[in-house]
C-alpha cells in the first residue's frame, strides 16, 4: 500500500515555452494562455493546484510574459510568485532559478500547457497518497500512449511493477509518455548547471540512483500541442469528453 503523507503546499508552474507549434494561434498569445473547455490551460492547472490545497504556485513566464502577469494579477488562491526569465531556461533551468520561493520541502511541478481530467481520485493527491520520500526523489504522472489523445510520440518510459521508471532507449517504443505533472524534492537539483536545461537530464540521474518513480493517470489525458490538437480537445470535450475517451 501507498504511504500516505502531506500534500505539497507549493507549487512550479512551467509557463515560459514559445508555443512555436502552435503559431499561428501563439503569435498574439503565449500558449498557457489559449483557452480549452471554457478556460485558459494556465487557469486549469491552478484551479487543480488550489483545489488540492496549495498555498503557492510559482510561475515562471518568458515569452509575452506580460501578458500572463496581466492575466495573474487578480488570483488569490493559490497564492501567485511571478518567476520572470529575460533569458528562456528551459524546464530545469526554470524550476533551479525559483527553487528560493519553493522551499526546502517537497513540490508539485505541473506544466501550464497541458489538460487532463480527474478520475475517481484527483491526480494531484494520488501523487501526494504515493510519494514515499525516503525512497523517491520525483514521482512523475504518466500516461499510456494508447490512450492520450492527440499524442502520436513513441512514449518516454517504461515502468516495473513498483513504479520505477527507465528511459526508453533510442530505437524503442514505450508505453507511458510523461503527463505534464510530478512531485519532486528541491535536492534533484543539487550541483544542476547553471543557465538553460531540461528537466530529462535530473531524471536520468534520478534512474541511475533508482529513485525516479511513476504513476499511470487514471483519467483522461489531452495532448494540446498543435492548432488541430487544439481543436480535436474541444470537440471531445463539448461531446461530453470524458465518457468519450475513457470508457
Amino acid at each position: 500500500m501507498p504511504k500516505k503523507t502531506g500534500i505539497p503546499n507549493r507549487a512550479m508552474v512551467l509557463a515560459a515555452g514559445l508555443g512555436l507549434r502552435m503559431r499561428p494561434l501563439t503569435l498574439h498569445m503565449p500558449k498557457p494562455l489559449l483557452p480549452v473547455g471554457g478556460k485558459p490551460m494556465l487557469d486549469h492547472a491552478l484551479d487543480r493546484l488550489a483545489e488540492t490545497g496549495v498555498d503557492t504556485a510559482v510561475v515562471n513566464a518568458h515569452y509575452k510574459g506580460e501578458m500572463i502577469a496581466a492575466h495573474l494579477k487578480g488570483r488569490r488562491k493559490p497564492k501567485i510568485v511571478l518567476s520572470p526569465e529575460d533569458s528562456l531556461l528551459e524546464t530545469g533551468g526554470g524550476v533551479k532559478k525559483a527553487l528560493p520561493h519553493l522551499g526546502s520541502e517537497p513540490f508539485y511541478v505541473v506544466n501550464a500547457d497541458i489538460l487532463w481530467l480527474d478520475g475517481p481520485t484527483p491526480a494531484l493527491r494520488r501523487l501526494a497518497a504515493h510519494w514515499r520520500p525516503d525512497e523517491m526523489d520525483a514521482l512523475l504522472l504518466l500516461m499510456a500512449t494508447t490512450r492520450a489523445v492527440g499524442y502520436e510520440g513513441r512514449g518516454d518510459y517504461h515502468m516495473d511493477p513498483l513504479g520505477r521508471l527507465t528511459r526508453r532507449a533510442e530505437s524503442e517504443i514505450a508505453p507511458f509518455v510523461f503527463a505534464g505533472v510530478q512531485i519532486v524534492k528541491p535536492e534533484l537539483w543539487k550541483d544542476a548547471p547553471d543557465g538553460a536545461f531540461s528537466t530529462n537530464r535530473l531524471w536520468d540521474r534520478a534512474q541511475e540512483a533508482g529513485r525516479l518513480y511513476g504513476l499511470a493517470h487514471d483519467g483522461p489525458w489531452f495532448h494540446v500541442g498543435t492548432p488541430d490538437a487544439l481543436q480535436e480537445s474541444e470537440e471531445l470535450l463539448a461531446r461530453g469528453g470524458v465518457r468519450w475517451v475513457w470508457p
